[in-house]
């Protein structure tokens, strides 16, 4: 069976930069088969030899088998052939070619060809520890027949009756190394593609890590002492009352300390300055990939409004790098309608993320959980998807100015 790869599912950019590499991978052996096939009907139209349209069939079924198998390169060397069934059907119309070569002189070097196209091409779905292995047997296995014959001495006649024998032998030279370095170019850019999910996980993971650590060292000690403290009232509870009374109220202080710490610490996550969390927003989404305009054409004058608009930018921020694969993206805050609307638009949304992006998704219930509190409003728009199947996502938040005044409502 074939193996499948565990990393991230790629998005547009690499599934471009693979379509390239296969189209170009095929396109070469199209060439190759197109130039043996039209040399073979020539000589089949001069001779009628039913040995040249026998060469000529096969040559067609391993073109299309060798084709088909092209598909099965895109996964890691190493990490499981294809199935068995599609192995036998690469090599069983090269090797009966490849046999005829021992019996006919014209069109030998075509036939033994055919071997050494499709055990390249099986050596790149191979471990690498086997590839070069394969593809020197397969070397050596196509110069058998011709040596056998007496090719090599006719070569002369033959080069210059059919100009494709130099053409074909030219690049057949060069083909493991122009298919190698192919695929080396392509899983470059897979592995910078998988470092690039890695690293906006990371930066989420981390101001988490973050947070908890900050949180450690609060709790932490104030868990200790009260732990400690109330040890020590079990024991002198009994023999010492009032000195017990007194280590519990000081339990109660330290409690209530701990509280308050708790919720400067969350304070201060909620109270980022709103400028700040834009500018740091438009320098994320850039270093993760995706161009990134920013626009700030008024800012609420309302604590709260500044509060809950910072929160929706962090959380749009985080879906972005979590959900999509953006390339360009955009931050406006306007003031509009008693209010200030805030609009975050991204392209790059593939199926999956799609749902996120949808009223009933999980994140952006949260996001319209979170504004009506403040008499806000949430509007998502996603666009429609392109040749790759990603979308353009809109985001629209709305707050109204007066947030934390008393008169805030609902838009």
């Amino acid at each position: 069976m074939s193996a499948h790869s565990n990393a991230p599912a790629p998005f547009a950019g690499v599934n471009a930069t693979w379509n390239y590499t296969l189209g170009s991978i095929v396109a070469l052996y199209v060439l190759l088969d197109l130039l043996i096939i039209s040399d073979l009907l020539s000589r089949f139209a001069d001779t009628r030899s039913k040995t040249m349209l026998v060469l000529v069939l096969l040559s067609v079924a391993a073109a299309a088998t060798r084709i088909r198998y092209c598909w099965f390169l895109r996964s890691d060397s190493g990490s499981g052939l294809p199935h068995i069934g599609w192995t036998i059907a690469l090599f069983a119309p090269a090797v009966i070619s490849w046999a005829t070569a021992f019996v006919v002189s014209e069109g030998a070097f075509f036939a033994a060809v055919q071997l050494w196209f499709s055990g390249v091409l099986f050596a790149l779905v191979a471990s690498k520890r086997l590839r070069w292995w394969i593809i020197f047997a397969s070397l050596a296995l196509m110069l058998v027949p011709l040596v056998l014959s007496g090719w090599f001495g006719e070569a002369r006649g033959e080069t210059e009756r059919s100009a494709a024998t130099v053409l074909i032998a030219v690049y057949s030279a060069a083909l493991p190394l122009m298919l190698i370095s192919s695929l080396w170019f392509w899983r470059v850019v897979a592995r910078l593609d998988e470092a690039r999910h890695l690293a906006a996980e990371l930066a989420v993971t981390q101001e988490r890590l973050r947070f908890a650590a900050d949180l450690h060292d609060i709790q932490g000690h104030h868990l200790q002492v009260i732990a400690l403290k109330a040890e020590l009232v079990e024991r002198t509870l009994a023999m010492k009352p009032e000195y017990a009374a007194g280590q519990a109220g000081e339990i109660r202080l330290i409690a209530k300390e701990a509280m308050e710490e708790t919720r400067t610490l969350v304070s201060g996550l909620r109270d980022v300055e709103l400028r700040n969390e834009l500018e740091n927003a438009s320098e994320v989404l850039t270093l993760s990939g995706a161009a990134c305009t920013l626009e700030i054409a008024a800012m609420p004058s309302s604590l709260e409004a500044r509060r809950t608009l910072a929160f929706v930018v962090r959380e749009a921020t985080t879906n972005i790098l979590r959900h999509s694969e953006a390339t360009r993206a955009s931050i406006v805050l306007a003031a509009v309608r008693g209010g200030v609307t805030l609009t975050v638009t991204n392209n790059g949304v593939g199926e999956a993320a799609a749902l996120h992006a949808r009223p009933a998704g999980s994140g952006v219930a949260g996001l319209r959980a979170r504004l009506a509190e403040v008499g806000g409003t949430l509007a998502t728009e996603l666009g429609e998807q392109d040749e790759a199947g990603a979308a353009t996502f809109t985001l629209t938040v709305w707050v109204p100015e007066s947030v934390g005044d008393g008169e805030g409502g609902a838009q």
